[in-house]
């Protein structure tokens, strides 16, 4: 049976469950008495997303583990579990110290250390399933160019869905499930490297098959858990209209933009066209100056700042659109290996491979400007013998330790106090604390 869209109106509270953390350790037995809940509350003051009877933020981080001279090959997750502990100790604790409360990771990494990171550093992980982004095996071999309109490749995509929610559903830790990552951009690009964002997006024939399986997706996880809200990941806006017909399943649009310092008409766009929440998957700047050919942390800093305040502006309550539920800092560390990606992992890259008017301290009409080695809000040190290795902050770590201080959803939060908050953070003090503090190794 098919599952009608979830109703979003005035006073409708939309409810989930989500595994709680018991005080033992590992992973404990989901009961009647441990489940919490997670809502999709709308109301006369907007839209807000709620674990048990709190109010929840979304301050996350896009999150990965790629040591120096490794690449998309390497899976920490197949390491001694002694080194895992190791570097998720030191990564987590690091997260949590810029006051994350969220990280987002790709299917792979197995529950128990799901439900560690959440029980020893109070950080959920939002699930995702590429669906297909980078390809798919189909009766033993692999399509790099994923045919969304092919009933074989739907039926693999929609399989590997199917075990992903049955393996993590009574995982404690797991916030929502997330689909694809900016697959609109993945019917014209010509592989897995990122290129040149679409000026325009009219293949409607690619573009249709693939947006009614987000809609078969989200329908047949809500048929297997009915404990948490199911995501998008997009590409900016694009095909919203197909979104808004044959996707009203999913619960929660999520995004990934790069506009420059701001997300211009998205808020109102999507409250007005589509009625949901909406969620920025991913946003950023990277910290690399095409232009000057130098590292550049107040840039990236500045374009955090500015990003992050659009996202508060916009929560239930203040104002704004009164529907944004969060976002996704692009990302923690530096990827070494994003340019070329199969070769010079050992070397950090300044090569930019798109462009971006949208940042214009680096822009030069005709030249691309976004480095993807440089997007980290924290740099790493060399690789040791145990794939382990430093953090070291930029001042955007600095910057977004003092964002997440404050909670838009607190008591007595007006814009007024938003725009005071926002007022006394400064990139250039956290670009100089940036450099005088150094490495952090906090277990």
């Amino acid at each position: 049976m098919s599952l009608l869209p979830l109703p979003y109106r005035t006073g409708v509270v939309i409810t989930f469950a989500v595994s709680v953390l018991t005080a033992c350790g590992g992973v404990p037995e989901v009961t009647e008495s441990s489940v919490d809940t997670v809502s999709l509350v709308q109301d006369e003051q907007g839209t807000r997303l709620v674990v048990g009877d709190e109010d929840f933020f979304v301050m996350g981080m896009n999150w990965d583990y790629y040591p120096i001279g490794t690449n998309y090959a390497y899976s920490l997750w197949e390491q001694d579990d002694d080194i895992i502990r190791e570097a998720l100790d030191r990564e987590m604790s690091s997260l949590r110290g810029a006051g994350i409360n969220a990280i987002r990771q790709y299917v792979g990494v197995p529950p128990r250390w799901v439900a560690y990171i959440r029980e020893n550093y109070g950080i959920y992980t939002i699930l995702n399933h590429a669906m297909g982004r980078y390809g798919v095996m189909v009766d033993k071999q692999w399509r790099a160019n994923t045919d969304y309109a092919d009933p074989a490749s739907r039926e693999v995509i929609l399989s590997e869905i199917t075990a992903m929610v049955e393996q993590f559903q009574d995982t404690p830790g797991v916030l929502m499930w997330l689909l694809g990552n900016e697959n609109n951009y993945g019917l014209v690009w010509s592989g897995a490297e990122t290129e040149n964002l679409p000026e325009e997006e009219l293949n409607y024939r690619l573009a249709t098959p693939l947006y009614t399986l987000y809609g078969e997706a989200a329908e047949r996880i809500k048929r297997l858990d009915t404990h948490r809200p199911v995501a998008m990941a997009n590409g900016d806006l694009g095909y919203l209209d197909l979104i808004v017909e044959h996707a009203q399943a999913v619960d929660i649009f999520g995004t990934n933009v790069y506009r420059g310092i701001g997300f211009t008409d998205a808020f109102d766009r999507i409250r007005d066209e589509f009625g949901k929440p909406i969620f920025f998957t991913e946003f950023g700047s990277d910290a690399f100056n095409a232009k000057e050919e130098r590292e550049d942390q107040l840039m990236q800093a500045r374009y955090l700042k500015g990003q992050w305040r659009q996202i508060y502006d916009n929560a239930s309550g203040l104002s704004g659109s009164d529907n944004a539920i969060g976002g996704l800092t692009f990302q923690w560390s530096d990827g070494w290996w994003k340019y070329g990606q199969e070769t010079g992992l050992d070397v950090h890259d300044s090569n930019a491979s798109w462009h971006n008017a949208g940042y214009p301290e680096d822009y030069v009409e005709g030249k691309n400007n976004m480095n993807e080695e440089w997007f980290g809000v924290v740099a790493k040190g060399p690789t040791d013998e145990r794939q382990q290795f430093e953090l070291i902050p930029r001042g955007a770590y600095y910057t977004l330790m003092q964002i997440h201080e404050l909670n838009p959803y607190g008591p007595n939060v007006t814009p007024a106090v938003i725009a005071d908050h926002f007022a006394g953070i400064s990139p250039q003090t956290d670009v100089r604390r940036a450099a005088q503090e150094g490495p952090v190794n906090a277990q």
